[in-house]
């Protein structure tokens, strides 16, 4: 069995969670409260530029120039594909420029893109991909799960037809082939931490769509701090 093949064994009840969590679920039937999607768009987003910049830095510590190319390569298309999707929902959701530069990054989205900057600083491009792959290669699978959805809301149509889409089926599979063929090559103890990065992610995956649902905040904000400081 290949190297993903086993990674997607180990993470299938996560990603089982994933696809069952009512975000998903409701995004497709299209009763999902748009403002939970609203709140998912403003968050996405924050990911989507950190997302870029750790693809910018697996291209970095690729040690041949094709793959730096290919890197870089899935670097702006997550600036020209997904985050011009995001642009065009933020406009029909009347999400402002002001907003989006006074936003702060609900506690799971930080995280999340802190253990992903973790996995490219301390390890090497196979580090990177395993980081990441759960992202690419969750999005399609809901994608392809929700094909056949035709929920009302056009917003909702839109985002499953981007992720179940030919263009993004390649994508996933050169980054899986990618991580297969670094798989062959590294010791087990690299293996090992790749595997360790790809769960952990799998896990935050579940965890955004969480997020996004209950509109997750940090803990203490407004008169929660304003009572502490005074004690």
């Amino acid at each position: 069995m290949s190297f993903s093949k086993t990674l997607r064994q180990e993470a299938d009840g996560l990603w089982e969670a994933s696809f069952h969590h009512p975000f998903v679920k409701q995004l497709g039937d299209g009763t999902l409260n748009l403002q939970c999607f609203r709140y998912y768009v403003l968050q996405d987003a924050y990911y989507l530029g950190h997302f870029a910049r750790v693809q910018a830095l697996g291209a970095a510590k690729a040690i041949d120039l094709p793959t730096t190319a290919r890197m870089a390569h899935h670097a702006q298309n997550t600036y020209q594909a997904e985050l011009s999707l995001h642009e065009r929902f933020a406009k029909q959701l009347g999400i402002t420029e002001e907003e989006k530069a006074s936003m702060m990054p609900a506690p799971t989205a930080y995280a999340y893109t802190s253990h992903m900057y973790r996995a490219a600083y301390e390890g090497h491009l196979g580090d990177i991909v395993a980081a990441i792959l759960p992202c690419y290669w969750l999005y399609y699978e809901i994608g392809e799960r929700l094909k056949d959805c035709r929920p009302d809301e056009p917003i909702y149509q839109e985002w499953i037809a981007a992720y179940g889409s030919e263009w993004f089926r390649q994508l996933v599979e050169e980054q899986i082939s990618r991580l297969d063929a670094i798989a062959e090559v590294v010791t087990e103890a690299d293996r090992q931490r790749m595997k360790q990065h790809f769960l952990i992610s799998s896990h935050y995956e579940y965890l955004f769509w969480e997020m996004a649902y209950t509109l997750e905040s940090w803990p203490m904000t407004g008169k929660e701090k304003e009572q502490y400081a005074t004690l």
